[in-house]
Parts: C-alpha cells; structure tokens; sequence
C-alpha cells in the first residue's frame, strides 16, 4: 500500500505517452503538473541519464524540447547507451531558474518510477541551463554524480547588474532627450525595449554615436567578437559592429525592459542595482578599453570625459531588498557541491560573459571537484558535438576514477579530432551551422565586472 501510495503521488498531473522506435528506443512524452517534457531511452541503456537543463527563452522562441546542446551530441550519447530527458519548465519563457529546478527534480522522480532508477544522473545544459545545471547538483547533491555546465552566466546576480549597466548607460548616453525608459519596475516594457534598440540602431550611423555605443558596451565587459566562424577581428569598424550585434541582441533585445519585468514578477521587486558604481573605474578595468580609446580617437565630435561625467552624474537604481534576498536565496550559486562539475565557455561569448567562470571557481569549496574548459570562439554557446563530448568523458572519468584526466587543450582537441567528421559542426547566429575544428584554449578570464559578493 504505501508503495502504490508513493507511486500513485508520482503519477499526479503527469501525463504520458510512450513510443518505441524499431531500434528498441523508447520516447516518453507528455507534463507533470503543467511542465511538458521529453524522454528517450536507448534499448540497451548503460544505466547513466543525462538530464538537460534548457537556455533562457523569450515569448516565441525556442521549438520542440531540446535533450542536448548539439543534435551531434544527442545522437551519439543514445547511441553509446545513455538515457536523456529533459522539462521544458513550467511556462517555458523567461527567467525560469527556480521553477525550473523544481519541474527537473519532478521528472527526475518520475524517470525513476517508469523507467528505473538511474545508476547515476548527469546535470547539463548551456546557458542559464548551464548555470541551472550548478544548482541542481548544490541543492540536491544526493541525485546527481556531477555536471557539465556550458556557457553558464554561473553568477547570476552580477549578471543581472551588468545588463543593467549597459541598458543605463545606452539611456544615458544615447537615448532621445525626455524619453521615458523605465529599466526597472517597467510600466511598459515593449515600449522600453523598442526606444533603446532605436536609439542602438541610431547611434551605428554616426563616429559619435558608434563611440558612446562602444563605452557603453565596454562597462559591461561586451565583447567586439561575435561571430563563431570568423577570427576574432582587429579592425576597428569590425569590433564595432560586432559589439554593436551583441549589445542589441543580448543586452536589449532579449534581457532589456521586458526581461526585467519577468525577473521582477518571479524575484517580487527589482534585486539589480547600480548605486555606489564608478563607471569610470568599471571602463579601466575592462577587457574593451582599448576599443573605447580608439572608437572615441575615430570621432572628433565626442568627449570620452565629458560620457563618463554624464554617466556618474545620472541618477542611480536601487534594489528591493525582498528580490535581491530571492536571488541570494534561490538562484545564487554557493560552489558547495559535493559532486564534480566541468564547465565548458568560449572565449568570446557576449551572451554570458566567460569572467563568470572565474567567479564561480573562486566559490567552490574544493578545486578538485572542478575543471574548466575554454573554446576559442566568439558568439554564446558556440560548440560542437565533439568538443561536448569529450567534456562529458572528462567528468565521466573523474566520477569513475575519483581523479580527473589531462583536461589541457592539445589532449582536448586530439581527443575530438578523433570523432567523425559529423560531430564537428557549430552554429553561428547569422549564418547557421558550419563546419569547425577543435578549438580549446588555455584562458584566463578577468574578473566579473559586477561580481556577486
């Protein structure tokens, strides 16, 4: 009675559908209490669920459930025995962090009551599933034997200041004179949104406006690479509008005003703040200095001095102590995980600064339990399948072996030179998939400019 007891309250508002597929595959479909999801397992199932945490999605973007970062990679972990699955969190949009925790344990519980209990479970995913993936492992370190973290903007309380400073310093600096935009507490965020990409979309017409843009994007450490087929660029109108690309894609577009409302609505208040900040500090300490003296040298019309004085004279935003206590308390992570953890960043990701992954080392109680791993590229998330791979066989072999594996660049790479040509594709945002070699790189990132205490 108490077995069918436990069972039967894993089963409340989950609905299924199974399939298999003439390989002996098995699809499980359908949503625990309004969070859909997706389940495959291979017919000789190696014991190991991969469970995939999705990246932060705004209204209308994103298709069918996802279970790895690159569909390489799906088919060559079912195809060598692993098991995947993945919610795609209750409501699906936004800054699901907290929700999305919860809806990943829920089908963790339920993958374990129809299908079997994992000999060990994987946390993965890229972006903010990245950063989730950290989380899971910290607040349930009992479920998972470790995690592969990719392209994770791991500090998620700095990450939120930084976008507010870019978004500051564009209204400052850019926007029309006696516009309204509201930044935080949005009374209409749609509106607040369009009014600074216009004013992104303007200042690219002028040497002055193109200057003010690259100090803006340089507080927030914005990298001047975003392409992940291209090398990084060394002429200035080329920095110029690759920063640009990342400042109106990123920083407004997708985490402008109407990200901030959703943040607001699930934190119950604004937790970001930029009082007591030196932008003029900020700017010294940035990777993109050199790109703000020379945008500034290319146009005669504008005063760097003059930009920073109108930036420490702007009014300053402070926070509500209730959202940033649900930040600290929710979506902060602490590095206490008893299980390993690799990450995976490119060097050039504008969408989640690599500078997180210094933050996060810095946290975690035990070094051993981490290795971090850099791909020399611009734009976010931009990896191939056999670079993911063999990062997976690097936390595998740690969790096996209790000691981890040459994790250096050349051994890195030769490993993924061994894999077929098909597992060496990335996606690069104007132009879709293309072909790439193995890319690791020792790194160093600087520090975060807005760094979680």
């Amino acid at each position: 009675m108490a077995l069918l007891l436990v069972v039967g309250s894993l089963l409340a508002g989950a609905a299924t559908a199974a399939t298999a597929s003439g390989s002996g595959r098995r699809t499980l479909t359908g949503s625990i209490d309004g969070a859909q999801y997706l389940i495959e397992v291979p017919r000789r199932w190696n014991g190991t669920l991969m469970l995939f945490s999705h990246p932060y999605y705004t209204e209308g973007v994103g298709g069918n459930i996802g279970l790895a970062n690159r569909p390489e990679t799906q088919k060559w972990l079912l195809d060598h025995g692993y098991a995947l699955a993945a919610s795609d969190f209750t409501g699906r949009y936004g800054f699901a962090v907290e929700q999305g925790m919860k809806d990943q344990i829920a089908l963790l519980d339920f993958f374990t009551a129809n299908v079997g209990t994992p000999r060990r479970t994987i946390a993965t995913g890229s972006s903010m599933g990245g950063a989730i993936s950290t989380l899971l492992i910290e607040r349930y370190p009992r479920r998972f034997a470790g995690a592969v973290a990719m392209c994770g903007p791991l500090d998620f309380q700095g990450t939120w200041n930084v976008l507010l400073d870019v978004n500051f310093a564009v209204r400052t600096l850019l926007a029309e004179p006696g516009q309204a935009i509201d930044l935080v507490r949005p009374r209409d965020p749609q509106a607040g949104t369009d009014a600074l990409l216009r004013a992104v979309e303007k200042a690219q017409t002028t040497p002055e406006g193109r200057a003010k843009l690259a100090l803006a994007g340089a507080i927030g450490n914005v990298t001047s690479w975003n392409s992940a087929v291209q090398a990084r660029p060394t002429e200035l109108a080329a920095r110029l509008r690759q920063q640009a690309a990342v400042i109106t894609g990123a920083h407004v577009y997708t985490f402008g005003p109407n990200a901030r409302a959703d943040l607001e609505r699930r934190a119950g208040g604004n937790p970001s703040w930029n009082v007591g900040v030196d932008y003029t500090r900020q700017l010294a300490r940035s990777t993109e200095r050199d790109l703000v003296r020379q945008a500034y040298a290319a146009a005669p019309g504008a005063s760097l001095h003059a930009d920073l004085a109108a930036l420490a004279a702007a009014p300053r935003i402070a926070p509500d102590p209730r959202a940033m206590s649900y930040m600290y308390r929710n979506v902060v992570a602490k590095g206490t995980a008893p299980a390993p953890v690799i990450t995976m960043h490119n060097t050039g990701d504008g969408g989640a600064l690599p500078e997180n992954e210094r933050w996060y080392a810095a946290r975690v109680s035990d070094p051993n339990r981490l290795r971090q791993t850099y791909v020399n590229r611009g734009s976010h998330c931009a990896f191939t399948a056999a670079e993911e791979i063999v990062a997976l066989r690097g936390l595998l072999s740690r969790i096996d072996t209790g000691r981890w594996p040459a994790t250096n660049p050349a051994r890195l790479n030769a490993e993924a030179g061994q894999l077929g040509p098909e597992h060496h594709k990335v996606f690069d945002y104007p132009h879709g998939d293309a072909p790439s070699v193995p890319s690791f790189v020792e790194f160093r990132p600087s520090n975060h400019p807005r760094s979680t205490p």
